[in-house]
C-alpha cells in the first residue's frame, strides 16, 4: 500500500529511542523527511545516523521541550531545513510512577508541562502552515491509561487524558482545513520505559521485573508484549493520505488489553 508519504516532512518528538524512534524509522521507510528532537544528544545522533545510513533526510535538535521557546526552536529548525512541516508526532516520556500521596504539587506541575503543554506548544507551531496548505496530520502518542487507568500511574492516567480531550476538540476545529488530529495509545510494549515500570513495580511488590512482565502478559489476550514497530505501523497509517477521513479518534495498540467497548 502506498501511504503517500514520499516528500512529506514529519516532526517527531522524543524520537531518540522507544516508540518515538520506531515511528521515525517507519515514516522514513515510507519516504518522509524527518525532524527529530529529544533531550539526549548522543542517543538522538545514534538514531539519526542509522536513518541516514539508509538514505533518510534527517535533521536533529537536542532540546528539552518543556523549556520556554523550545517548541518554536524545533519547528523553526524543521522549516529552515525542509521548508515546511506536514506531520506532527507529539510524544513524551512518562512521568514518575507512584500513588497519589507520592507526588507533591511540583511533581504534578512538571507532569503537566511534560505531557500536556509540550503537545499544545508543538501543535500551535505547526497549525498555521497546515491550515494555509489545507493539509496536515497531528498524532499524539498517549497511553492505554486514558481508556483504562493503569495502577500506580496516577500522573499519566490524569494528564494524558487531558491531551485526549484537547485533541478531540481540536480535531473538529481544524477538520475543515484538511487537517486530522488523532491519538494512538500504546499498550505494554517492549521499550525502555516499560522496563523501568516493571522494575519499579517489582520493587514495590517484592518480586522481580520479569515476574511483573509475566503478569502483564497474562492480562493481554495475545499473551505477549507489543513490539515498537507494530505501534509505529499504526501511526504511519494515520499520517498517510489513506487516513484522510479518520480524525478525532483514540486508537489502542495493545493486543486487546483494554476491556472497554470504545
Amino acid at each position: 500500500m502506498d501511504l503517500g508519504l514520499q516528500g512529506k516532512v514529519a516532526l517527531v518528538a522524543a524520537s531518540s529511542k522507544g516508540l518515538g524512534r520506531a515511528v521515525a524509522e517507519e515514516l522514513s521507510a515510507e519516504g518522509a523527511s524527518l525532524m527529530l528532537c529529544a533531550r539526549g544528544a548522543d542517543a538522538l545522533e545514534e538514531t539519526a545516523g542509522g536513518l541516514r545510513s539508509k538514505g533518510a533526510r534527517v535533521e536533529t535538535l537536542a532540546i528539552d521541550l518543556t523549556a520556554a521557546g523550545a517548541a518554536e526552536q524545533v519547528a523553526d529548525a524543521a522549516r529552515n531545513r525542509f521548508g515546511q512541516i506536514d506531520i506532527l508526532i507529539t510524544n513524551a516520556g512518562g512521568p514518575p510512577p507512584g500513588p497519589f500521596e507520592a507526588h507533591n504539587l511540583e511533581t504534578w506541575r512538571a507532569a503537566v508541562s511534560l505531557l500536556l503543554e509540550t503537545a499544545v506548544d508543538l501543535a500551535r507551531q505547526v497549525l498555521p502552515e497546515m491550515k494555509e496548505r489545507r493539509w496536515g496530520r497531528i498524532i499524539n502518542i498517549t497511553s492505554i491509561a486514558v481508556k483504562q487507568p493503569v495502577d500506580n500511574l496516577i500522573l499519566s492516567n490524569s494528564i494524558r487524558a487531558a491531551v485526549t480531550g484537547m485533541a478531540r476538540t481540536l480535531a473538529n476545529e481544524v477538520a475543515p482545513f484538511g487537517i486530522t488530529v488523532n491519538n494512538v495509545l500504546p499498550g505494554y510494549t517492549r521499550t525502555e520505559r516499560v522496563v523501568e515500570l516493571a522494575e519499579a513495580l517489582g520493587k514495590r511488590d517484592g518480586i522481580t521485573a520479569q515476574d511483573v512482565v509475566k503478569r502483564w502478559e497474562s492480562e493481554i489476550p495475545m499473551h505477549r508484549m507489543g513490539e515498537p514497530k507494530e505501534f509505529a505501523a499504526c501511526v504511519a497509517f494515520l499520517a498517510s493520505e489513506r487516513a484522510s477521513f479518520i480524525t478525532g479518534t483514540s486508537i489502542t495498540v495493545d493486543g486487546g488489553w483494554v476491556k472497554g467497548l470504545l
